[in-house]
């Protein structure tokens, strides 16, 4: 593991800009898919899925029968856990639940907001080399809970489905599954949202997708951790922490960031310990080759690295990590001590795993119940309130030179007082 003494906060940029690709190299394939989905529905969907993903698509909706089979071959201890799962992720989710609320502005004029469930979300599930179940039981249960009425194959991905109430499965993947989402196929339909995380490819064909009107939950790319560490971390749990997040992909990164160089020397010394027992060691490797260690002077530069990479996954493993909670302005999901494990968030507390990466958490939050609503503002206006809140409309309106809205407002008033 790659460790830096700090300097100054552009170089730290530098050591850990994340291992993406420029947009702009993957937009014309993008571009040139989405073209053909819209062109040619299913059979452009196959076959890109052939091209990409070596699979051929002779049924793109899995059947019924399919996905019984999938239930019968999972184990009743995986099964307790993913209900067990469930449970925790609704409770969460229902708990974000608001009532409408009327207020009055002024007397008679009247404003409330209700959150109104998307009809189709379309969830994106990546299949790669693991089988990602857990983000179905992150995304669909949300969905269920904020009432969408419709929601892709490992049979645990296909049991994850069918428990959350995911109403079709299609098999495709990569940017062709998330055109043929935005744009509706033969057998495909065209989705109000669309939510999942995926690699480099899925990232930016929803960014382009939305670029053309189409809603998406937020751009979720390669995973990443970082973990904040003082004198009072254990090494043994930094390093598990960050093997965890490298196992997820090549392109994946951890980060430690830490007052202490013996913390940073005795981690590097438990990945190399503990990697030699795990199965995903290749990918492990790679991710860890663009991942590192940095050490601070202080806690100001702590805070400062912290927010400035703005992480997916924070882990604060200090004395005082609620205390230091309170500095976090940039960060997706926050893990406070040193018996919080990123994994647990992953998959069962009931905080939701689907977040921004790539320093997205600047400006975007991650996956909630309000994702799967839209917020619609009512309101209504008596006539004693357009009397009252007349005069204000028009004087604005006068001096933005809209006449045609001070004249919406001065034609009803007359009608007042005729």
């Amino acid at each position: 593991m790659r460790i830096f003494e700090y300097t100054n906060i552009n170089e730290t940029r530098e050591i850990l800009k994340r291992p993406v690709q420029d947009l702009s190299e993957i937009e014309p394939l993008v571009n040139e898919i989405f073209d053909a989905i819209k062109k040619d529905g299913d059979s452009a969907l196959a076959r890109y899925t052939l091209r990409y993903d070596g699979a051929r698509l002779d049924d793109i909706l899995v059947s019924r029968e399919e996905i019984d089979r999938a239930a019968d071959s999972i184990g009743a201890g995986l099964k307790e856990a993913i209900h067990r799962a469930v449970e925790n992720i609704e409770l969460f989710h229902a708990s974000q639940k608001t009532v409408p609320r009327m207020i009055d502005t002024m007397p008679g004029v009247y404003c409330w907001q209700k959150g109104v469930p998307l009809e189709k979300a379309g969830i994106y599930i990546p299949g790669g080399t693991a089988p990602l179940f857990s983000s179905v039981l992150m995304l669909a249960v949300p969905a269920r809970v904020a009432g969408c009425r419709e929601g892709e194959i490992n049979p645990v991905i296909l049991y994850a489905a069918s428990v959350t109430g995911v109403t079709k499965i299609f098999r495709a993947g990569g940017i062709q599954a998330v055109g043929a989402m935005a744009y509706g196929t033969e057998s495909v339909p065209r989705v109000d949202k669309i939510f999942g995380p995926g690699n480099q490819y899925v990232t930016a064909a929803k960014q382009l997708a939305a670029r053309e009107g189409i809603a998406i939950d937020l751009p979720a790319g390669p995973s990443e951790v970082m973990v904040v560490a003082d004198r009072t971390a254990r090494p043994s749990f930094i390093a598990a922490d960050m093997l965890s997040q490298a196992e997820h992909g090549t392109d994946s990164q951890a980060v430690l960031l830490t007052t202490e160089r013996n913390i940073a020397e005795q981690v590097a010394i438990e990945v190399e310990k503990q990697k030699k027992n795990l199965s995903r060691r290749e990918i492990i490797d790679k991710a860890l080759e663009v991942s590192a260690a940095i050490i601070v002077p202080g806690t100001k530069e702590l805070i400062e690295v912290m927010n400035d990479y703005a992480p997916e996954h924070l882990i604060l493993s200090v004395r005082d990590p609620e205390g230091m909670a309170e500095s976090v302005i940039n960060a997706g999901s926050v893990f406070l001590g040193n018996y919080s494990p990123e994994s647990v968030g992953d998959y069962a507390l009931g905080t939701n795993h689907t977040l921004p990466t790539n320093g997205f958490a600047r400006g975007w939050s991650g996956v909630s119940l309000d994702s799967f609503l839209k917020k619609i503002s009512f309101q209504k206006v008596s006539e004693k309130g357009l009397a009252a809140i007349g005069p204000y409309v028009e004087k604005m309106a006068e001096a933005e030179g809209l006449d045609a809205h001070v004249n919406a407002v001065r034609i009803r008033k007359k009608s007042l007082s005729s």
